[in-house]
This record gives C-alpha cells, structure tokens and sequence, in this order.
C-alpha cells in the first residue's frame, strides 16, 4: 500500500498494482522517487522516470514491458505529444498495446503520468 498527498492535504491510500485474473493493473505512475516525492524534469526526463517507476512494478510482479496490452498516458502539456510518440517505441515494441492518451489533465507538478495492464497467461 502506498500513500500519496493530495492538493487539499488529504493522505490517499492506493496500491501499486493489484492483480486479477491474469491480469496485473498498475496504479498511475509519474516522476516520483522511491519516497514518492516527486522528481520535476525535463518532459524527457519525467516520462523516462515514470516508465521506470512501471517497469520496477511490473518486475514486483513477475512481469516486464513487452507484457503490457494497455496503456494509459497522461500528459500535460499537448506540445509535449510529438516527444512522448517520439520515446514511446524505445519501450513498447510490437505487438503495441492499446493506447490513451489524455492531455490538458495533470497538475502544473507533474508533465506526464502513465498507468498500464500488463498480462501473463502463466497465472
């Protein structure tokens, strides 16, 4: 379990993943350190942290990148679009998984947040 600060103060409490039915659903993951304090950067550099966030999650889990079959992506700013399309490939490969991908929906903190299913039929 984990907890996280929202705008009004409140503590929230949330689970990394959980899984279900051979399924494994990852909680949202942004640029964050392992204290979830968050890390600002550059667009690059806060997408390349928050996959890593994912794939040390998907690994807690048994599982890696390529058993993703869905992706949401969450960013900020929609100039920022090209360079998400541009670094997406470097971690998803074929088969791509679907794919979301929101804008104009985070905080000013925070310029890219992600969440993804991952599936093993080894469950």
């Amino acid at each position: 379990m984990t907890h996280a600060q929202s705008k009004d103060g409140h503590t929230t409490r949330f689970s990394p993943y959980r899984e279900a039915g051979g399924f494994v659903f990852v909680s949202g993951q942004a640029s964050v350190d392992a204290s979830g304090s968050i890390v600002p950067g550059t667009f690059e550099e806060e997408m390349r942290r928050s996959i890593e966030n994912v794939r040390r999650i998907l690994a807690d889990a048994g599982l890696t990148l390529r058993d993703v079959v869905k992706v949401g992506a969450y960013v900020t700013d929609a100039k920022d679009v090209p360079e998400f399309n541009r670094i997406y490939p470097e971690y998803f490969g074929d088969p791509l998984p679907a794919r979301t991908t929101l804008t104009g929906c985070l905080s000013s903190r925070i310029k890219f947040e992600i969440d993804v299913v991952a599936y093993s039929d080894d469950r």
